[in-house]
């Protein structure tokens, strides 16, 4: 099982994030696109990544030109380093 992050540990992982935050005791960061279809695209592949990693994003939110992806391990209560790597990863998928 994964073990919860403390804040200081948090910050200092998504130091190597960039764009990433922590708000409400998850990471989140919004990516921006130039259209909706791209933006409906690139939570396929976060969601196709996230069944292959068996980690899923506690949030996956579809704007006009956004996308905001947020992570917590609910089994953990709270961020723990599976969110850290699944944000970089989402990071590539760009």
């Amino acid at each position: 099982m994964a073990t919860k992050l403390d804040e200081s540990e948090i910050l200092s992982g998504l130091q190597d994030l960039p764009g990433w935050a922590l708000e409400g005791g998850r990471i989140e960061k919004t990516f921006t696109f130039a259209s909706y279809p791209e933006c409906v695209a690139f939570a396929v592949k976060v969601a196709l990544h996230a069944e292959k990693a068996d980690h899923h994003p506690d949030s996956l939110e579809i704007m006009w030109g956004k996308v905001k992806v947020a992570y917590v391990t609910h089994s953990a209560g709270g961020v723990t380093r599976l969110d850290l790597e699944a944000a970089a990863q989402v990071d590539t998928l760009v």
